[in-house]
């Protein structure tokens, strides 16, 4: 492992750390879906992902760091975002067609351009996109 990919991961691991830290008190206040926009570096949302992804990625970054294994934080690294994708272009898809409407479609970001329930398959899309960009990074790493 270069310095550069030792850093990469220390910094990563760092900020995981501090994420899941405050995923934690913010959980424990009662804000487990308190949106903050930052926690996406790590594939979390709200503050509730923040505990478990941060703990995850912390966890990842000591063992890659102990073993000395980029290759293996890559992999785990496209892989989480692989399924993470998968999971959200999912979500997205069931959102537009559920009666029940847990993200109304004012209360997503968004809907500022686009003022319709479009904005579910405008996310429906983004996802499948980072679905595809992480196979390809897949591939592309075991074909290394």
């Amino acid at each position: 492992m270069e310095n550069w990919q030792a850093y990469l991961i220390i910094v990563y691991g760092i900020l995981a750390a501090i994420f899941a830290i405050f995923g934690i008190v913010k959980s424990g206040s009662g804000k487990s879906y308190k949106r903050f926009w930052p926690l996406n570096a790590i594939g979390g949302f709200v503050w509730g992902d923040a505990t478990i992804f941060g703990i995850f990625w912390v966890i990842l970054s000591v063992i890659s760091l102990l073993t000395k294994n980029w290759f293996l934080f890559e992999l785990v690294f496209v892989c989480f975002w692989l399924v993470r994708s998968v999971g959200e272009t999912i979500y997205w898809f069931l959102q537009q067609f559920s009666e029940a409407k847990r993200e109304p479609p004012e209360r997503i970001w968004f809907y500022r351009y686009i003022k319709s329930d479009a904005v579910w398959f405008i996310f429906q899309i983004w996802w499948q996109c980072i679905c595809v960009i992480s196979l390809v990074l897949l591939i592309l790493l075991l074909r290394a």
